[in-house]
């Protein structure tokens, strides 16, 4: 056994022939009368209390933390008490991914998992509470798609903390606890009318950002970044190597999203277009730091930016140019309609064109063929046609070859 049990009812005196006795303590009666004690890894006593007539419980309970220990499964149970939201404070302050993302990441945690679970401790956490807490995000009217975002990095908390020997198990991975489904709303491009006519709307200094987003599938980061010695306009060819991005409030260059540098082929429409706005508004050289707010300074000669020299800021961006734009021209603004359309004008219209999705998904900075294939899946030629067409090239009359018996006795 790790340990012993101490009976704190009773203790063992020499009695007056000099045989121990029990004798009754103080406590007799009086709260808990097992206590369970061991020695735990770290070299401290440990213990948990039972009540009276509990003392095989209490056995069971010592055994089993022997044979975690042996398995090295064994977790400290005053582990378990640190709330989720100190354990949240102190997996954030160890997280590696870039600073953008530790932001969103830690603003969803703060926003809408903090305020529910924060002064829940860990080891307390059951099913149920997880269950209750996405009822509530959902309630809130927040879309599925945002839900599932911060499920999933609530989720990896708790992962954490598994891994980490503070508790046995994580809760949303619990059978009954189910991640937001997506809306099964598939994606819709915009016509050929309607981007143009967002284009002809826009104010003349942005109008041509336009054609790199619909030309080439940039994000919008992306076409904020886009510098003129980026651009090949005798190779045809536009290197995606950085973008715009916000980091509390504030401007930064970092990579392509994931990182995934590319080249995308130039269409002449777009490098016409590029080469006019060039002429009206010639680049600027603008230098800021790179990834992280007190990074090392970049400078890159933007193609687009604000009538001070400025970067361009996605948030004021959108509130002031873009969504007035859109409402001019019918369109209601929404997630459906943001920049990000333009890059799927773009998807469709390699896909009807015959573009293949490995192609597409490079071009599109994509990190897995598979995640393009399920997102524009819908939007690829039906296969019905160019399958007669291949039989019949074979089958039909332009295809049939004399195979008959006289071919047959030639040929011997």
């Amino acid at each position: 056994m790790a340990g012993h049990i101490q009976d704190r009812w009773y203790k063992t005196v020499p009695g007056p022939d000099g045989k121990p006795v029990k004798v009754k303590t103080d406590r007799y009666g009086v709260g808990m009368r097992y206590r369970a004690r061991y020695v735990g890894p770290d070299g401290t006593e440990k213990s948990q209390s039972f009540p009276d007539k509990q003392k095989r419980k209490a056995e069971a309970w010592l055994n089993n933390v022997e044979a975690d220990m042996s398995r090295g499964d064994y977790i400290d149970p005053s582990a378990g008490r640190v709330t989720f939201a100190q354990y949240v404070s102190t997996w954030l302050a160890t997280q590696t991914t870039d600073p953008a993302t530790r932001e969103s990441v830690e603003s969803r945690l703060r926003l809408h998992a903090v305020p529910y679970l924060g002064t829940r401790p860990l080891a307390s956490f059951q099913p149920s509470h997880i269950r209750l807490w996405m009822r509530t995000l959902e309630d809130a009217g927040l879309a599925a798609g945002y839900r599932r975002g911060i499920f999933a990095h609530v989720s990896t908390v708790f992962t954490a903390a598994v891994e980490d020997r503070i508790i046995r198990d994580n809760p949303c991975r619990s059978r009954s606890v189910k991640a937001p489904r997506l809306d099964p709303r598939k994606v819709k491009p915009w016509t050929v009318e309607r981007v143009r006519a967002v284009q002809d709307q826009l104010p003349d200094r942005y109008r041509e950002l336009i054609e790199p987003a619909v030309g080439c599938g940039l994000r919008q980061g992306e076409v904020f970044g886009l510098a003129v010695e980026e651009v090949d306009f005798l190779g045809g060819v536009v290197h995606v190597v950085r973008q715009v991005k916000l980091l509390r409030g504030r401007s930064v260059f970092a990579p392509p999203k994931g990182g995934k540098i590319r080249d995308v082929p130039l269409p002449e429409s777009v490098a016409f277009a590029l080469a006019g706005h060039i002429t009206r508004y010639p680049p600027v050289a603008i230098t800021l730091p790179w990834k992280t707010l007190d990074g090392p300074p970049v400078t890159a000669t933007l193609i687009f930016y604000g009538p001070a020299g400025l970067p361009l800021n996605r948030n004021r961006f959108n509130d002031r140019v873009w969504r007035p734009t859109l409402r001019a021209v019918g369109v209601e603004p929404d997630r459906e309609h943001g920049m990000h359309a333009l890059r799927h004008f773009y998807a469709s219209v390699l896909l009807d064109a015959g573009e293949s999705i490995k192609a597409l998904s490079e071009y599109l900075g994509h990190h897995d063929p598979g995640y393009t294939l399920r997102t524009y899946t819908h939007l690829m030629p039906s296969s019905e046609t160019r399958t007669r067409a291949a039989v019949d090239r074979v089958l039909g009359d332009g295809g049939r070859v004399n195979d008959g018996p006289d071919t047959a006795q030639t040929t011997w």
